[in-house]
């Protein structure tokens, strides 16, 4: 694709963004929907949507499989809470999950593409990604090349993430902006939007690696990116905040976020996601009415 496709993709969306109304338009979101969705039924989705992440410079496979005996034995003492979405680690952990998870409708996410900076040669990253595919990956989560596309070059960071994606076949590739690098809205939306045309099936709003992480204001930019690009193309992309995210209110917000700007079409934990190592536990003893410590 010509460089200047790139901005004639962009011309078709309103890109020109005010900081202050986004902010405005969020917050009224929630304070006019935030505690109708704070119910039983919408913390069990949200515990049914946690990418449980595990992307510490200390994990070993000792860890890891401890954490893979955690969600198998969850099936067995919450056999009426359902399960995690996604378990996700690093590319050399993958044949662990691969070899020990139990439930095979759990994915298996690896972070890629020399994450977290997203720093390094396309070879490079292109050779991960494929090592992550073969020792198990069911998803692939990469960084956009953040310094290509603040530097303007759409093409150098389209082209990373549609050889990448071509590296996962029908594998879901999902794109994270690191939205507190982008600064403006502006910045989050273009980003959003070039990620999607180039193969992106889910944009995230973050690493968790750098602050800030995920906002409400991010997530409603990116959401609105989503909607627009689907009336376009007809194309749903999924959306996954990560990041920041401390308590239970903080997964409300982003649930909130989706149901009103995409719609009841995106609540699935197929096109939603929380990208989380701690969630799960706040989630799961909201739930039950006790403090639980199971992950």
């Amino acid at each position: 694709m010509e460089e200047n496709q790139y901005f004639k993709i962009l011309s078709q969306y309103n890109t020109d963004i005010d900081d202050e109304i986004v902010r405005r338009r969020t917050e009224n979101i929630l304070a006019n929907h935030i505690e109708e969705n704070c119910t039983r039924d919408v913390k069990l989705f949200l515990l049914n949507s946690v990418e449980l992440t595990s992307l510490k410079t200390t994990d070993s496979e000792d860890s890891i499989l401890a954490m893979i005996e955690k969600v198998n034995k969850f099936d067995d003492v919450y056999p009426e809470l359902g399960h995690v979405a996604t378990v996700c680690v690093y590319p050399n952990f993958a044949k662990v999950c691969h070899d020990a998870l139990e439930n095979e409708e759990i994915e298996i996410a690896c972070v890629s593409g020399c994450f977290p900076s997203s720093q390094s040669f396309i070879e490079v990253k292109i050779a991960e990604t494929a090592l992550a595919v073969k020792e198990g990956a069911t998803e692939i989560d990469i960084v956009i090349p953040v310094g290509k596309f603040l530097a303007g070059d759409y093409e150098g960071m389209c082209d990373e993430i549609e050889e990448i994606k071509s590296v996962c076949g029908e594998r879901p590739l999902k794109t994270i902006l690191e939205t507190g690098c982008l600064k403006t809205s502006s910045n989050i939306k273009k980003a959003a939007i070039l990620s999607m045309y180039a193969g992106a099936d889910y944009i995230k709003t973050s690493t968790g690696k750098l602050t800030p992480a995920a906002t409400p204001e991010a997530a409603f930019v990116m959401c609105e990116a989503i909607k627009e690009y689907y009336e376009k193309t007809g194309i749903q992309i999924g959306f996954k905040p990560a990041g920041g995210m401390k308590t239970v209110k903080d997964a409300i917000i982003y649930y909130t976020i989706v149901k009103e700007v995409l719609g009841e079409k995106w609540l699935t934990n197929k096109l939603f996601r929380l990208g989380t190592s701690s969630l799960a536990n706040l989630l799961l003893s909201d739930i039950t009415g006790k403090e639980v410590k199971f992950f």
